[in-house]
């Protein structure tokens, strides 16, 4: 079993990738241009609220889904690898826009488009719900439980202050350190996407010999 630094870090590693607010920074510009920096910090707020929230929900009830609908956690794994993988290759290929869906419109009340698009699913979105869910279902303590939800919480305040900061990482970067730094979230999702499909497939493939 994971130490709980090792957990910590896989969970930050896995979460910060999926979330990927530098690929949110141009939307969240492009919703608070020409406003105060005050309303940038309530729409940051807002927004990061909203999937923070939604995390929680996903990570308390995760068992309850898993048995609802008869889902196994392996067969997670695999499809989650498989969603990682094809997110972490967009970002490689400085598509990051594509995968997080920045080509939904932007509603007319900015203040709804906090919650969505930007909250649900930009930040919040398929891929970092179903990481979300496989890494509370590898925490098989108490204090493992805790750890993540801790991270969690840590993970969506890097992110508000990631959007509140937006307009200097953005100075400060260019476009082509962005598109540098997508690269190298990429690579490293694409890398955590095979080691999520290779622990899901192996117990499948050797509950299938078992049978036959």
């Amino acid at each position: 079993m994971l130490s709980y630094f090792e957990f910590a870090l896989l969970a930050a590693t896995s979460l910060f990738t999926m979330m990927s607010p530098i690929s949110v920074v141009p939307i969240f510009l492009s919703m608070v241009d020409g406003k105060t920096s005050e309303y940038g910090k309530k729409i940051a707020f807002k927004s990061t609220l909203t999937a923070l929230i939604t995390l929680f929900i996903f990570a308390l009830s995760g068992e309850i889904i898993f048995k609802f609908f008869s889902i196994s956690v392996n067969s997670l794994r695999v499809v989650g690898g498989i969603l990682f993988f094809h997110t972490g290759f967009d970002m490689l290929q400085s598509n990051a826009n594509k995968s997080k869906g920045h080509h939904e419109s932007i509603p007319d009340d900015v203040d709804d488009g906090a919650v969505t698009p930007l909250g649900i699913p930009m930040l919040c979105g398929p891929g970092s719900i179903t990481v979300t869910i496989l890494l509370m279902q590898d925490a098989k303590t108490i204090g493992l439980k805790i750890t993540l939800l801790s991270v969690i919480f840590f993970i969506t305040l890097i992110s508000f202050i990631i959007l509140v900061a937006s307009r200097k990482i953005v100075k400060f970067l260019g476009e082509s350190g962005t598109k540098v730094m997508l690269k190298i979230m990429g690579l490293i999702l694409m890398v955590i996407a095979v080691e999520f499909f290779f622990a899901g497939i192996k117990p499948i493939f050797r509950d299938i010999f078992n049978i036959l």
